[in-house]
């Protein structure tokens, strides 16, 4: 398979300002795979060093935080050489290594020759201890769930990726390439972009060890509930991950602790649910109260949606059935379009600095699936899971905000159009929002206010 991260960790690889790095991503994203895969890509070997399987490299550093010493025991029980720029140290499995996290300072500040990458599952929640990591002394990269151009790639539909890339124009997309691309989105709402799920179907059309390894993937992250430090958040955390297909099949999306647990209150499940965002395994979108700059400034910290990582897990979650991705557009409007909003988030947070938001008014009520802030600009964005695309919500915040809203972004099963300042984006396209915006600023010249 190809991961485009692979493109960032060789930047990171010549970059003259590098630091030690942490990989950081939900279990069984890829984090192994891709870190072993550029050190076979990029270097003369590969030192791996996995602290759940060999626990007692912990000891190396627990007893010394001289960097030759380290790697000189690494190597000696290892038996694997580790040569200064040509080696690529992984260390993997850290998350319960404090020692191994705090000695990337070591390896920043005395020995910067040496090429090492830490990996490890619920990594966000331990890095969420102040005292967990040297500050300003490693370089973080997140990876996420299989793109869908990732998926094309996977699907030997490597022409349709490489199309997607060259539209270089707001045109619309011809018939021979916007049909199988619609057919090929409906296979990834199904399959979701974990790899091993991804792998299933592409290599061997497996309908059922697909389901299968979807269903592991769910099983293995509510074990891990069981790793939270305060035993009496395990129900809880479970609870909310299981409440969130009910969440989004609701027309106003926004969580609401009484769809976990009649009675329930923030106050008892906060803890439970920043557990989730910390590790990953949900994002939280807070609602905008207004279009300003920076975004964050105006976060209504009361009220938020909660998505899911991955539109696969989420699809098994909500236990549809595969057989909905071959029943016209019924997989897209399916529990209120929910998947289909799933599924944007995941293609605009691996393109866009800042975590999107969204905005509500009430009396009467209007809701924008998405705010975008792209440099300085803040782009409404709202999701169709169908083509009838009538959006009085889009129409209202350009008349409250007009200075502000350049550019309107519909997703929808529609062709790609701008349209004065509404661009359409076919859902297929939805990894290429930001070069799509760009292309469509180019003739929406900002107006002097």
């Amino acid at each position: 398979m190809e991961r485009l991260i692979l493109e960032k960790l060789l930047n990171w690889k010549n970059s003259p300002y590098r630091k030690p790095l942490i990989l950081k991503g939900v279990r069984q994203v890829g984090k192994t795979w891709v870190l072993k895969e550029f050190g076979k890509r990029y270097y003369e070997n590969t030192a791996y060093f996995n602290f759940d399987e060999n626990e007692e490299y912990k000891q190396f550093f627990e007893t010394t935080k001289d960097v030759d010493r380290i790697l000189q025991n690494l190597m000696m029980a290892s038996g694997q050489k580790i040569l200064p720029e040509k080696t690529l140290i992984i260390f993997d499995e850290v998350q319960d290594c404090p020692k191994v996290i705090n000695s990337m300072k070591y390896f920043c500040e005395n020995a910067p020759q040496y090429h090492v990458a830490c990996a490890g599952s619920l990594l966000g929640i331990a890095l969420a201890k102040p005292s967990s990591f040297p500050v300003g002394k490693v370089n973080f990269m997140q990876i996420d769930p299989m793109t869908f151009t990732e998926f094309l790639l996977a699907n030997g539909d490597g022409n349709l990726a490489e199309y997607l890339e060259t539209v270089n124009a707001i045109e619309p997309i011809p018939d021979a390439f916007f049909n199988p691309l619609y057919e090929k989105l409906k296979m990834y709402y199904v399959t979701g972009g974990m790899p091993e799920p991804v792998k299933m179907w592409t290599e061997a059309r497996d309908v059922d060890a697909m389901q299968e390894a979807l269903s592991g993937i769910i099983n293995a992250y509510e074990r891990d509930f069981a790793k939270h430090p305060d035993v009496s958040e395990f129900p809880k955390i479970s609870m909310i991950w299981k409440s969130i297909p009910s969440q989004l099949a609701r027309e106003n999306k926004k969580f609401i602790y009484k769809v976990v647990k009649e009675g329930a209150r923030a106050r008892e499940y906060e803890d439970a649910l920043q557990w989730l965002v910390d590790a990953r395994l949900v994002h939280k979108i807070y609602r905008s109260t207004a279009l300003g700059l920076p975004i964050a400034a105006y976060d209504d910290l009361s009220a938020f949606k909660i998505y899911l990582v991955d539109v696969g897990l989420l699809r098994r979650l909500a236990q549809l059935s595969p057989t909905a991705f071959g029943e016209g557009n019924r997989l897209f409007t399916e529990f209120k379009g929910a998947l289909t909003e799933n599924f944007v988030l995941q293609s605009l947070i691996t393109q866009f600095e800042v975590t999107p938001r969204y905005w509500t008014q009430t009396n009467p009520p209007y809701e924008v699936d998405f705010l975008i802030q792209r440099e300085n600009d803040i782009f409404p964005v709202e999701v169709k899971a169908e083509a009838n695309t009538a959006s009085k919500s889009l129409k209202k915040i350009k008349e409250l905000f007009p200075g502000q809203v350049r550019l309107r972004v519909r997703f929808s099963l529609n062709n790609l159009k701008l349209d004065d300042d509404m661009l359409n984006i076919p859902l297929f396209m939805a990894d290429q929002t930001d070069r799509l915006i760009g292309l469509a600023l180019t003739k929406q010249p900002r107006k002097i206010t």
